[in-house]
């Protein structure tokens, strides 16, 4: 009987997978536990549909994701932290004050789990700060580092 599986099942497939399995299984294991639905025409359409649904709104994310990440390129975000002499500071700048001062300054809301640091900012200065946007986009913005 051939099923179209609604969710991963291991050793079997991943959601939205057209399998072929015993008759005795699918009733008793996929069907009986929404795991899969039989694979009718109507269903198979359903499951089209539904991926040309997803595929567009990929598409449409990615173009966002380029989109914001042109903009973020044009932008220098200030965060003022203590310092000591010679340009050490106390501490070091986080990823969190860096979301909350992009915010603060430029009006766009950026998750801290997406910035990323090559190495902690520990000193006054200027740095180039990536943030990972979508799969396939990484977006840099400036940062300077001013003592307070």
């Amino acid at each position: 009987m051939k099923v179209i599986l609604t969710e991963d099942v291991k050793s079997l497939g991943k959601k939205g997978d057209i399998v072929e399995v015993s008759d005795g299984y699918a009733r008793n294991f996929l069907l009986s536990k929404k795991k899969g639905l039989e694979a009718t025409a109507s269903n198979l359409n359903n499951l089209k549909l539904k991926n040309a649904n997803d595929e567009k709104i990929a598409k449409q994310q990615l173009e966002d994701a380029k989109a914001f990440a042109k903009e973020l390129e044009t932008k220098t975000v200030t965060v003022r932290i203590k310092a000591g002499e010679n340009g050490k500071t106390f501490g070091a700048v986080s990823s969190k004050e860096i979301a909350e001062a992009v915010e603060s300054q430029c009006g766009m809301a950026l998750d801290k789990k997406k910035i990323v640091l090559a190495e902690a900012i520990k000193a006054v200065g200027t740095y180039k700060v990536a943030v990972k946007l979508h799969p396939q986009v990484t977006g840099e913005f400036t940062v300077v580092v001013e003592a307070l």
